[in-house]
């Protein structure tokens, strides 16, 4: 990136074990085991308080992982923020493109290869998954959010919703999408148990964490943590649409 000509400035808010939101320009880039050409950003994890991990990740062409990601009681996600992406999961060989996602169980885990021409750029999330007495576990998914149906949120016509995982309760975790119109806002102020890792996809908006209004922008993670309340307005000329993670469908342990 090389000199610069102002001064050094950050949009980033970074509150530990309460909310964070991380904006592109001051990513460092993350070297792990058994990622070939792979670019990849940590961020969320235990030490910012979240109880999950999630990266963003550019693959190069021919990047790959060489050992499986997940499993031994982790979930994992990926999603296809561009470009296209292999996944092998217990054998079978998923094709992606943009759009596209999957789920791999906690007894499973994913191969990630990008076998195109281009980089891709990923959303990658892991989890260890809570296990109920009687309750089956999850199974693998796959999908593209191009082929799923958007339903209106709370219904309010300009604020949709995208479910990408099954509302079972074999499942500890889903994974959404929000899209607001310009203008479109939640409800109201949520305040919940739940915590949440979101990537903007397209827009800009003004967000409310933790009684806090901070301006949002495509390209930004937002990570919100039990309790804090949250809510958007999104504004400027086209919708504001981010990929978010939740937990759900388990009692809390004391």
């Amino acid at each position: 990136m090389g000199y610069r000509n102002d001064l050094l400035s950050s949009r980033s808010i970074i509150k530990h074990g309460s909310y964070a939101l991380i904006t592109p320009e001051g990513l460092v880039n993350n070297v792990i085991p058994y990622f070939e050409k792979c670019t990849i950003s940590i961020v969320a994890s235990p030490k910012l308080g979240a109880s999950f991990v999630q990266y963003l990740v550019k693959m190069e062409a021919d990047g790959k992982t060489t050992k499986g990601f997940g499993g031994n009681g982790i979930e994992t996600f990926v999603y296809v923020v561009s470009g296209n992406l292999t996944v092998t999961v217990d054998g079978v060989k998923y094709e992606l493109a943009e759009g596209g996602y999957v789920y791999s169980p906690p007894n499973l885990s994913m191969i990630l290869e990008n076998n195109s021409n281009n980089t891709t750029e990923l959303v990658l999330y892991k989890q260890r998954y809570i296990p109920v007495e009687g309750i089956k576990e999850p199974w693998v998914v796959c999908n593209n959010v191009n082929s799923l149906e958007a339903i209106f949120y709370d219904g309010m016509e300009d604020v949709t919703m995208i479910d990408l995982l099954p509302t079972d309760i074999s499942f500890d975790m889903n994974f959404h999408i929000l899209t607001f119109k310009p203008g479109g806002s939640h409800p109201f102020i949520e305040t919940h148990v739940q915590e949440h890792g979101a990537y903007l996809l397209s827009g800009e908006g003004i967000y409310n964490l933790d009684n806090n209004w901070v301006g949002v922008k495509k390209g930004d993670f937002i990570w919100m943590g039990p309790y804090v309340q949250q809510a958007t307005y999104a504004v400027g000329y086209e919708p504001l649409s981010y990929v978010y993670s939740k937990d759900c469908n388990r009692d809390p342990e004391i």
